[in-house]
């Protein structure tokens, strides 16, 4: 390994971020070093590895969380930082366009199969589908053009000005969370606003309060706070509810070290090293602080319109009940092992142990003494429990529920791609073999059966980092990430894997994925008093300066 010197510069640089010199080294190690493939047994399948519930425990389990709920402390976490840049990339891939001016040329590329152009003229064709339009169409008519008029005349790329930089919404640039995705009776609902609204069917605790915790970034987090403010009484006042709402930055000193192909730390074109974001497994440290009975986890971009939530409440319900059952058998078991008593309980916990949360048990343990079986036993069910939904597979991407280990008890992990040897055929028929994928749709119990918060910083696989090239200022970088915050920055929870419905899962991942019937709903009157900047377009309160010339047509 190539020993790394710092300058005095990079040790103001490191600290000013909280992190030492050790920690730089360590990460810089790991990048030239790299990680070990994680080791696939087998992908997980319904009853191996996989529940499906029936029809009466999902009564059971959702009749269960619904007594329990108004006595606990539930929280939404939903991580929100990431931009809306590759919602839009075929959009401003066409923008940039020298041949963008002619239409005809456009259809003609789709025709033959080029996707950028496709994703423009399928978009073109559907705009005033999108829960953005009516925005669209009061920045077209402050400037005196009727934005049907601009689609009508092919003027695509006033539109598309209007849609991805400041002069309008400034989509590009955004957040996800504050993109207009559906239809609503009261006017357009951000991805924000519908993770309110669904909270409120299944996260409220006690005194009907929703605690919902997003993660964003710290440029955003005034916008967010401000649709949140305007809003919040009307959602409240409707939904019967009381919005605790908290929000929360990834840390500097979760960033990371890059290294050059030469095997020395990433510098900028000034000599300075190059930090970057840690990646999702960064934000355990957020979910470490929120210290709550039961929290569900969801992606910011996989919300539906109200008339398609049921599924999504009913099996929310679904697999908090069932966590709540398991988490209260496992606090029994660990209230009798706490205290002297017959030598076959740690067997009876073993069994508890292995047939409903999937723990194997080594033959080495089952042939200890005793008190050796009870102590790791203990430590086995000592851990945060977590109840993941999965989908069944039909070709989405994302990672998914593996038995994963060398030895003779191998774990139940969601694995990503990028974690398994490419090299292996054995391995990589494994991973395409699997049934179902992680939509990321977890509830989580952090909480030990004396009702400490866990410290979750234990129970993480640290080896279990993403390693991976990218590109800054044209030249070539290898990456560092930290655990994935579902993947080995849970390595070490209990986990349960259950069978949802796909109706649970509807990602938005391109804007055309918008138009796909999970995200339909009829258009709906735009409320006249929502500022227009909630939208997302220009500085705080101001409209865009008018461009058109005074015959009303758009600029060439």
């Amino acid at each position: 390994m190539k020993t790394p010197s710092f300058t005095q510069a990079d040790r103001e640089a490191l600290a000013a971020r909280g992190l030492s010199e050790e920690q730089a080294t360590e990460q810089l190690r790991i990048l030239q070093q790299g990680v070990p493939y994680l080791t696939l047994d087998r992908p997980c399948t319904i009853d191996d590895g996989i529940i499906r519930l029936s029809p009466d425990t999902i009564r059971e389990c959702i009749a269960r969380y619904e007594r329990e709920a108004p006595r606990r402390d539930i929280t939404k976490f939903t991580p929100a930082s990431g931009a809306a840049t590759r919602m839009f990339q075929d959009l401003i891939r066409m923008e940039k366009d020298d041949a963008f001016v002619e239409p005809d040329w456009i259809q003609k590329k789709a025709d033959k199969g080029d996707a950028a152009s496709k994703a423009l003229v399928t978009f073109m064709a559907n705009l005033d589908k999108f829960a953005f339009y009516e925005a669209l169409s009061v920045l077209s008519a402050h400037e005196g053009i009727p934005l049907s008029r601009l689609r009508d005349r092919s003027h695509h790329l006033r539109i598309l000005r209007y849609l991805l930089h400041p002069v309008g919404l400034n989509y590009s640039r955004r957040p996800k969370g504050l993109i207009l995705f559906h239809h609503a009776p009261e006017g357009p609902r951000t991805a924000f606003e519908e993770h309110l609204v669904e909270a409120a069917h299944y996260a409220r605790g006690r005194s009907d309060i929703c605690r919902l915790h997003f993660t964003v970034s710290m440029d955003h987090q005034p916008r967010f706070e401000a649709l949140f403010n305007h809003v919040r009484q009307g959602y409240e006042s409707r939904l019967g509810v009381r919005f605790d709402l908290h929000f929360s930055n990834q840390k500097s000193s979760t960033d990371t070290l890059a290294l050059d192909l030469s095997g020395n730390p990433f510098r900028q074109d000034d000599g300075s090293l190059l930090f970057r974001p840690g990646g999702h497994g960064a934000l355990l440290d957020n979910l470490n602080r929120l210290k709550g009975d039961i929290v569900f986890i969801k992606n910011i971009d996989n919300v539906v319109p109200d008339p398609l939530k049921p599924p999504t409440t009913r099996f929310k319900k679904a697999l908090a009940g069932l966590l709540l059952t398991l988490q209260a058998d496992t606090f029994r078991w660990l209230k009798l092992l706490s205290v002297p008593g017959p030598p076959t309980m740690a067997d009876e916990a073993m069994e508890f142990a292995q047939s409903c949360l999937n723990i194997k048990i080594p033959e080495a343990i089952r042939r200890a003494s005793p008190s050796h079986r009870r102590t790791w036993i203990i430590d086995r069910l000592h851990r945060p429990l977590r109840v993941c939904g999965v989908v069944e597979n039909h070709g989405e991407a994302g990672g998914g529920p593996f038995w994963v280990g060398q030895d003779e008890c191998p774990s139940l992990q969601i694995v990503e791609a990028s974690s398994v040897d490419p090299s292996s055929s054995r391995q990589q028929e494994y991973l395409k073999s699997a049934t179902h994928f992680n939509p990321v749709d977890l509830v989580l119990g952090l909480r030990d059966f004396q009702g400490r918060a866990f410290d979750l910083t234990q129970f993480t696989d640290p080896e279990a980092v993403f390693i991976s090239s990218k590109t800054k200022a044209g030249r070539d970088l290898k990456a560092l990430e930290h655990p994935g915050l579902w993947n080995g920055g849970m390595a070490r929870w209990n986990t349960v894997f259950v069978e949802v419905p796909p109706e649970t899962f509807a990602p938005v991942k391109t804007v055309l994925d918008l138009l796909r019937d999970e995200h339909r709903s009829t258009p709906a009157y735009q409320d006249p008093s929502r500022p227009w900047d909630l939208y997302g377009g220009a500085a705080c309160g101001q409209r865009p300066p008018a461009t058109t010339p005074p015959d009303g047509e758009p600029p060439s």
